[in-house]
């Protein structure tokens, strides 16, 4: 055999052909098993799973292998979700590709947009030497820093758009550490906070994501009673911000960065803020335009008239408008991370799949049935556990729409008070610390190239760990200090 010969021959990536085998090995295991035993809930009332159901969680298991350990580009995933679906009758291709543009998904879109506007005039520059001026050199402090920034815009602003304005930010913040664009310890710890602590940030507010006024309106429709904007604030921001300190400690303890300081960082700041000079009339428009995208969005929670609107059109606007003012061209449309789009629009599909198929409601029941003659703490705890595990596989207002409604009706059974189900399972869908299609956050600081999705999952397993614990603390000692009530005798 020539040299030649011995270059161009094939070089079997087996890890990469074992993964995908164990997807599919999954998939038509699960997909030709026999019949699974009906889900019974606590009034005894039988759920059956129909085939198409047994399906989509073949479906489910597969796309979880593909993701976590990448086997293909992650967008490329998504695809292979909408394809099954149509080759195995679990859903029309219809159904299962339309998902690929919900709202929620174009929401992603616009939050993105919103990214590139601030990087094109200049405002990400601007806004990250101000930042770096208040935390100076030492980078603990900027990881501090960049944690507390972002969990504290998304009291006020969706997290996806949080992330999405962060994230060049934090791009440009890295570009100073020296180390161009290789992945680093201090990297990963960057971007990987910045998607924890938007998570954990936007539980607190109504404003942070869709999942707390959707569950609010389920908790009316099955309890009478009402969840007030004020009332979360208070209950959940507790547990937000320690989390996002936690978090902070975490990625010290395990992503320590390489440098304990960026030498010459202040006078580096200090010039490049000044070379920036007076801000700019474009500048001035991209902030008035988020400013106006944020404060409709935050009047929906008060003002009737204005419910009607989606978020998805409203964040939309803003992408009319940069477009239409000449801020952005085509070369910046071309620029959107499709890859991360495409990733989305397959989370919403296993998602929706999982919900017309009954799989979802069947596998929600099967885990709270386990639970139905255990203590109170143990059963708010196991649908916390069930939500997290849910919301890192799909929508996190679909997890709390599968779970929410069977939890609550077996809550009664057991005389736990409706609230503590309610805080508890929104703590847990807000922070899935594990797979990238968990929330949009997740997938926007996977485009940053510092970490993998397999180092993502192994770095969120002590977070999500430590949420668990703080809501068991919070059920025992912060919330009823607060004024919730816990059981109902």
């Amino acid at each position: 055999m020539t040299d030649k010969d011995t270059t161009d021959k094939i070089t079997l990536d087996w890890k990469r052909i074992l993964f995908i085998l164990l997807g599919l090995g999954l998939f038509f295991f699960i997909y030709f098993s026999p019949p699974w035993k009906d889900a019974v809930d606590p009034l005894g009332k039988a759920f059956p799973l129909s085939k198409e159901g047994k399906a989509s969680i073949a479906l489910f298991m597969l796309a979880g292998t593909w993701w976590v350990f990448e086997v293909i580009p992650i967008g490329l995933t998504s695809i292979a979700i909408g394809v099954f679906q149509a080759i195995f009758a679990i859903r029309t291709a219809k159904d299962a590709f339309r998902d690929f543009m919900d709202p929620s998904v174009m929401f992603i879109f616009g939050s993105m947009v919103v990214g590139l506007a601030f990087t094109k005039t200049g405002l990400t520059r601007r806004l990250a030497y101000k930042m770096l001026e208040i935390v100076g050199e030492r980078t603990d402090l900027i990881l501090l820093g960049s944690c507390l920034i972002t969990g504290g815009l998304a009291l006020f602003m969706a997290h996806t758009a949080v992330a999405a304005t962060v994230f060049p930010i934090l791009m440009l913040i890295y570009s100073l550490y020296g180390e161009e664009d290789k992945p680093t310890r201090f990297g990963k710890a960057l971007f990987i906070g910045m998607a924890y602590s938007a998570g954990a940030g936007s539980v607190i507010s109504m404003l942070g994501s869709a999942r707390a006024p959707a569950a609010a309106g389920m908790f009316k429709e099955f309890t009478g009673g009402e969840i007030g904007f004020f009332e979360l604030a208070k209950y959940m921001f507790p547990v937000g911000m320690i989390m996002v300190l936690f978090v902070w400690v975490v990625l010290m303890i395990f992503l320590k960065p390489e440098k304990k300081a960026i030498a010459g960082l202040k006078e580096q700041v200090k010039r490049l803020s000044s070379d920036l000079g007076p801000m700019k009339g474009e500048e001035k428009f991209v902030i008035l335009c988020v400013i106006g995208v944020v404060i409709t969005m935050s009047l929906q929670s008060f003002v009737p008239a204005l419910k009607v609107l989606d978020r998805s059109a409203i964040m939309l606007v803003s992408t009319l408008l940069f477009f239409i003012f000449g801020v952005l061209t085509i070369d910046e449309l071309e620029g959107i991370p499709w890859n991360i789009i495409l990733l989305f629009s397959g989370a919403m599909s296993i998602g929706f799949c999982l919900w017309q198929t009954g799989a979802a409601q069947w596998m929600a029941i099967k885990w709270l049935a386990l639970f139905k003659e255990a203590h109170w703490a143990v059963f708010v705890l196991s649908i916390a556990f069930f939500v997290l595990v849910m919301t890192n596989f799909i929508m996190n207002v679909a997890a709390i729409a599968i779970s929410l409604p069977v939890a609550l009706v077996t809550a009664r059974y057991l005389h736990v008070a409706p609230e503590v189900v309610l805080y508890a399972s929104l703590a847990t869908a807000g922070m899935p610390f594990l797979l990238l299609i968990g929330a949009a956050p997740n997938a926007i600081a996977y485009a940053s190239g510092q970490f993998t999705p397999g180092e993502f999952f192994k770095y969120g397993i002590v977070p999500s760990v430590l949420l668990m614990i703080i809501l068991a603390i919070a059920m025992f000692t912060i919330w009823p200090l607060l004024g919730m009530p816990i059981v109902t005798r």
